[in-house]
């Protein structure tokens, strides 16, 4: 392994921040994995340090490649990460979203520039993601739908879903649709979790990487079993929003099947206790992604289900 300094930058308030990579094996740029792009992403953060683990204990039993070179970062916003903001503080912008990056722009072009010039040229790229909405979702890959994208490929991590985003103005910024644009590979991994560490999960996303490493055999250690991954269009499901603000209860989670009518959560009157309204499944299927937060407010989007193909 060997660490090096992927950029540095200087703050108002405190000493100079260094972005640290670690790579590992020599030769072709082969993948690379990125995360901690937002100050909130403590477990997709957790997950590139576990990755770094394992890679480290490959590398001493001479279980990795040597011939291709893997790069990880674990952290690309220490700044926000320091003090529990998403964005970055200075002026609340979102790295992710100034992708390919002008290193003569604002900090978060400087950023993003910085970054993209280490990591745009290898042939894979993964970034363990978070969503917009704060929630859970079931174990997936996602893609953009460039006319570069390959879900088959996708299918080689064994997570349950493949889904395939059409992408919209502002997704044209990001690090996963630009990356494709460049001619990498691109994912992004979705588990469980953003702002508190989720042991299962993470480790869902570790073995994730290694399945697909091993299917190409740039590792040669055997992870677990992983799924036969079904390939999803995000447009295919189905959006239940809150009919009301008040206290979110959930019953049904990622991953749970349902059927149509199912009681999938009950929002509360904040001060008596009283039922407001009850949320049902609108048609059989898998819960997909499941809101987590203690209070909700009116047409709040809450869960995303997965039909079957009868309904």
């Amino acid at each position: 392994m060997r660490e090096e300094t992927i950029f540095k930058f200087k703050t108002p308030y405190r000493q100079e921040i260094a972005v640290k990579g670690y790579r590992f094996g020599h030769g072709k740029k082969t993948a690379c994995f990125v995360a901690g792009l937002r100050g909130n992403e403590i477990q997709q953060m957790y997950i590139a340090a576990l990755l770094i683990k394992r890679f480290r204990e490959l590398e001493a039993d001479g279980l990795l490649s040597e011939e291709n070179e893997f790069l990880i970062i674990p952290c690309i916003n220490p700044f926000s990460m320091n003090i529990g903001k998403r964005f970055w503080p200075v002026d609340n912008t979102d790295i992710n979203r100034m992708f390919p990056g002008y290193n003569l722009g604002e900090t978060t072009q400087r950023i993003a520039a910085a970054v993209f010039e280490k990591v745009r040229d290898y042939k894979y790229g993964v970034q363990f993601a978070s969503f917009y909405l704060s929630g859970n979702f079931v174990p997936h890959v996602r893609l953009m739908n460039t006319g570069y994208e390959k879900p088959d490929l996708a299918k080689a991590f064994g997570l349950p879903y493949v889904l395939v985003r059409e992408p919209t103005p502002i997704d044209t910024t990001t690090l996963n649709y630009n990356w494709q644009v460049f001619e990498t590979e691109a994912f992004s991994v979705y588990t469980k979790a953003t702002n508190h560490i989720d042991e299962s999960s993470a480790m869902t996303a570790v073995n994730a990487v290694l399945r697909f490493l091993n299917s190409f055999e740039l590792i040669s250690a055997r992870p677990p079993v992983g799924y036969a991954s079904e390939i999803v269009r995000e447009g295919e499901f189905l959006t239940v929003s809150a009919p009301a603000g008040g206290l979110f209860k959930v019953h049904a989670g990622p991953g749970d099947e349902v059927k149509k009518g199912t009681v999938l959560a009950t929002i509360l009157d904040p001060l008596t206790a009283e039922v407001k309204e009850e949320i049902l499944s609108p048609a059989a299927g898998i819960v997909f992604f499941a809101k987590e937060s203690p209070m909700i407010t009116e047409h709040e989007t809450i869960f995303f289900i997965n039909p079957n193909d009868s309904n």
